[in-house]
């Protein structure tokens, strides 16, 4: 399957290439009208538009039939992407190992991205992240829109259980479009002793020390002890964040393949829990549109992992990353409620304590409109697929009252991590 959509990609490239010579328009905020049949991204990106209704994408999956389309929503997203993923390396380098800051360079473009208002786009974009746990012939696979083509589509890291980091590649029929799906985690199974390891330094407070009891089942050494506050080490932390078996380190390397793959495409990431912390660290880096499902916040991994981040936002002060978060407020997960040594996460040998994501975040209101209470049960992909996104009728929206069928995406301004921990560099000059 990978051999023929390798070809099958490199056949579409020739043919993007022989058509170099069609007029290119650079999008800026004013191009952008409804009536617009088509345009040409300028650089890497190239996307025809056919639009049915405003802002929207028709995906023929079949070119022989006028009836058989489906609608995929699509807008055209701001996205800030750093000169090159050298400089980006340099800059992460410079400052873990000499605490140095290099200013990196951003440039401003447009590219199309899915249109998070659009509940249809979401429920598409949610099977994707949940068949990324499975492959297209087992049972627990959802179908998509025939607008996918599955047969130029392909997994990733089902070859070799041991590295962890899998998904699924899907890719559009009118090849405008290629979707990286990652695999969140797997309670038991070939990639579950990896996916903790990567759980617990990510979304932890400090290396998955819950309390005195969990000190050997920590997964780094940064602790230190004080009598009065809980102390971490963060060079420590950085340290252990930048190992190159770890999923991070995996992810930076597929999406640089992928674009040279598919270097006239819209490249999207999408992935559930673990996999939409990665899927947003990752569009944060590249300069990629990222839609995460239930996913733990990751605005503290970034910090450790010393991403350059874009420019900020006025007046909220958070980088301009183009990543939307969705989850349902039963779900304690992405909500750092999961917390605790007596907590069901805990219990299993998890310490997911972050709750601030980057980008903006999409809360379903599950407790108040269905009733449901808070627990990891909620947590599920099918859940949200099945009892959240596909559920009829309209959604309270935030604290005014209103209500609409997708909840607005907001920026989590107000949120603050490991608020009870004092992080600094302990281990070079202890303390107490």
């Amino acid at each position: 399957m990978q051999r023929n959509a390798l070809t099958l990609s490199l056949l579409w490239l020739g043919a993007a290439v022989a058509d170099e010579s069609a007029p290119q328009t650079h999008l800026g905020l004013g191009d952008v009208e409804a009536s617009t049949l088509t345009f040409q991204l300028t650089g890497e990106y190239v996307t025809a538009i056919r639009p049915a209704a405003d802002n929207e994408i028709e995906l023929l999956y079949d070119p022989l039939s006028t009836s058989s389309t489906s609608t995929l929503k699509a807008i055209p997203t701001a996205v800030y992407r750093p000169e090159s993923y050298e400089a980006i390396d340099r800059a992460r380098t410079s400052s873990q190992t000499e605490a140095k800051s290099i200013p990196t360079q951003w440039h401003e473009t447009w590219v199309l991205g899915p249109d998070v208002t659009d509940r249809h786009t979401l429920r598409q974009l949610a099977r994707m992240s949940s068949n990324a746990y499975h492959l297209p012939d087992q049972k627990q696979w959802r179908d998509l829109d025939p607008s996918w083509n599955i047969n130029s589509s392909f997994p990733f890291g089902w070859d070799n259980a041991e590295d962890g980091f899998r998904g699924f590649v899907f890719q559009s029929a009118d090849n405008s479009t290629v979707v990286l799906s990652i695999k969140g985690t797997t309670l038991q199974g070939p990639t579950s002793k990896k996916d903790k390891l990567n759980d617990n330094l990510l979304f932890s407070c400090c290396c998955a020390r819950v309390d005195f009891s969990w000190i050997f089942s920590t997964v780094c050494n940064c602790y230190s002890w004080s009598p009065l506050h809980n102390r971490c080490d963060d060079p420590c932390l950085s340290a252990a964040l930048v190992q190159e078996s770890l999923f991070y380190s995996i992810g930076t390397k597929l999406v640089r393949d992928l674009r040279v793959l598919y270097p006239f495409a819209n490249i999207w990431l999408v992935g559930h829990s673990l996999g939409g912390s990665l899927a947003s660290l990752l569009g944060s880096t590249f300069g990629l549109p990222a839609v995460a499902f239930e996913a733990p916040g990751e605005r503290m991994a970034a910090h450790r992992l010393h991403l350059p981040l874009p420019p900020l936002n006025f007046p909220s002060a958070l980088p301009r990353v183009p990543v939307t978060h969705v989850y349902n407020n039963a779900d304690p997960i992405p909500q750092g409620a999961c917390t605790g040594v007596a907590s069901p996460c805990a219990q299993v040998g998890y310490a997911l304590e972050t709750r601030c994501h980057l980008g903006k975040t999409i809360v379903y209101d599950t407790v108040g409109r269905l009733g449901w209470h808070v627990s990891v049960r909620n947590h599920g992909i099918d859940v949200l697929i099945l009892d959240v996104l596909d559920a009829e009728g309209p959604w309270p929206d935030g604290e005014t009252g209103e209500e609409r069928e997708v909840p607005t995406a907001r920026e989590e301004v107000e949120c603050v991590d490991c608020f009870k921990w004092e992080f600094g560099h302990f281990k070079k000059h202890p303390i107490g």
